[in-house]
């Protein structure tokens, strides 16, 4: 039987900007709980092609960039997958990537 957890959903829908706009550590969780063990930082952005939408995209290891101190930054994402959870009973997405990187914003 085809879950919900096993499709796949195309990045692409999220629109082709991503405007970071704060970052955040993410922690390890053992047995439900949360540790006090930095896994990873997630990275907030907003989608200006999404009425700007928020969605946090997960990068594990160390800190990639700094936050943006006024506003927003453009950047760009490798290796971007977006996924189901559950929470609640209540289907949820989520994102994970391997590297994020300012935007190249020159006309």
């Amino acid at each position: 039987m085809l879950k919900i957890t096993d499709l796949i959903i195309d990045p692409r829908s999220l629109g082709s900007k991503f405007w970071l706009v704060s970052i955040d550590p993410a922690y390890s969780y053992q047995n439900g709980q949360r540790t006090s063990e930095i896994s990873g930082y997630r990275y907030t952005v907003a989608l200006p092609e999404k009425n700007l939408e928020k969605v946090g995209i997960k990068i594990p290891g160390k800190q990639l960039l700094d936050a943006p101190e006024n506003g927003y930054m453009e950047v760009t994402f490798t290796g971007l997958e977006l996924y189901f959870y559950w929470q609640n009973g209540q289907p949820n997405i989520a994102a994970k990537a391997t590297g994020v990187s300012l935007a190249n914003t020159k006309n």
